[in-house]
């Protein structure tokens, strides 16, 4: 057996960035930056009120309470067309320009209409009172975002707001998913004995665009090395990575390792880790494109598991997430006894992690731990290193790997 550590690092010298690319600001989101945002409008670009209310002149309202002639009305979208004198106020909406001879706002709950003319102003501003001046949020010339950032929801709502209509970004990774064997069934019909249902490939496209690249469903083929071949090297020839599942154990006689230990540079691995003892990656040299090879083991747990450690990191890396492509790891708190039998490997638990009263992160187990027993999974949040040896028992400390959000308690 070989450590983590030492398959991990295997697969990582073998991965580097994809080209960088330029797209526009709605088709960046989850991409990472390869260059420098900078931008060239102001926002706002326009002095404008964050209330709805009254624009005024501070000096005019410095004794309240006190009443003010309406000289007009103001909605967000128009430009002002009249400016206030002494004595004077505008109706405005919120996002509306400031017009001119106005320096603050008084929010519309702090007034009373007397009759159509005049406003009865019952509280005091200073200048500047609920104006946004021009470039409050971004000025021109700022540099927005920095290359590696990556792009979510509110950054693109920020690209958009900046009037920047593309952008450099890595590529994101293209990954072909599919599964092998004659007994797997995905149609929905009744199974006939020795039959399973497909589940590895249904969860792992899901898993690779959770990871932020795109999923391609190669879908399922059949025990039959000359169409497994053909599907693999076509597959190849447009997608930037594969990743399979099944028939990498070392006593495995499957169409999988016989295909790949053929056409593809394999290292088939024995790792020090339970589940997901076996594991595969190599190199599928396709015309001038050389493509990646991720081979996971066939029980559905083993296979989640060995996707979140090795896979994952290493399509993000793919897709030019750097520092960000691997799961936070914490210290958490562990709320039961974990037995194990030493066995020289590191055990990963599917656990439920939460905030506890303590501040801390606490840890429970999520149900059953078999390496068939997915079902048990689904609702996990964080997987729990349990280190060589006895076992942790209630209170103690260990190290887990979130791949979900913190609960509350």
């Amino acid at each position: 057996m070989i450590s983590l550590d030492d398959a991990t690092n295997s697969v990582w010298q073998q991965m580097s960035a994809l080209p960088v690319v330029e797209c526009s600001f709605s088709d960046a989101y989850g991409c990472v930056l390869a260059a420098d945002v900078v931008a060239t409008e102001n926002v706002p670009p326009f002095a404008n009120t964050a209330v709805d209310g009254y624009a005024v002149r501070a000096q005019d309202v410095g004794v309240v309470p006190c009443e003010l002639r309406v000289v007009g009305e103001l909605a967000a979208g128009a430009a002002p067309t009249i400016a206030i004198s002494a004595g004077e106020a505008i109706r405005i909406m919120t996002g509306a320009p400031i017009p001119d001879g106005a320096d603050a706002i008084v929010m519309v709950e702090d007034t009373m209409r007397v009759g159509a003319s005049h406003v009865r102003i019952t509280r005091s501003v200073k200048s500047g009172a609920a104006i946004r001046a021009a470039g409050s949020d971004v000025a021109t010339g700022d540099v927005v975002f920095r290359a590696g950032t990556e792009m979510n929801a509110v950054a693109v709502g920020v690209l958009s707001s900046i009037n920047a209509r593309t952008v450099k970004v890595y590529r994101r990774a293209v990954v072909g998913v599919l599964s092998t064997g004659d007994e797997l069934v995905d149609n929905g019909s009744a199974l006939q004995m020795g039959q399973i249902r497909e589940s590895n490939r249904t969860m792992l496209v899901r898993m690779v665009q959770e990871a932020g690249a795109t999923a391609i469903d190669l879908g399922i083929i059949k025990d039959d090395e000359a169409l497994l071949e053909a599907t693999l090297l076509q597959a190849a020839t447009r997608v930037d990575a594969l990743v399979t599942s099944g028939g990498v154990s070392m006593g495995d006689y499957d169409v999988v390792k016989i295909v790949l230990s053929r056409i593809a540079d394999m290292k088939w691995m024995q790792i020090a880790m339970k589940p997901a003892k076996p594991f595969a990656f190599g190199l599928l040299v396709a015309g001038e494109r050389t493509v990646p090879v991720f081979g996971l083991p066939g029980n559905p747990v083993s296979s989640m598991v060995s996707f979140e450690l090795l896979a994952r990191p290493a399509l993000r890396t793919m897709s030019g997430h750097g520092a960000g492509a691997y799961r936070q790891r914490v210290l958490v708190v562990v709320d039961e006894t974990f037995q194990r039998k030493r066995d020289g490997k590191v055990h990963f638990d599917r656990v439920f992690a939460y905030w506890g009263n303590d501040g801390r992160v606490h840890v429970r187990r999520n149900g059953a731990q078999g390496s068939h027993q997915l079902a048990a999974s689904a609702s996990a949040n964080a997987l729990l290193e349990v280190v060589d040896g006895d076992g942790l028992t209630a209170n103690e400390q260990a190290w887990a790997l979130l791949i979900g959000p913190v609960m509350a308690s």
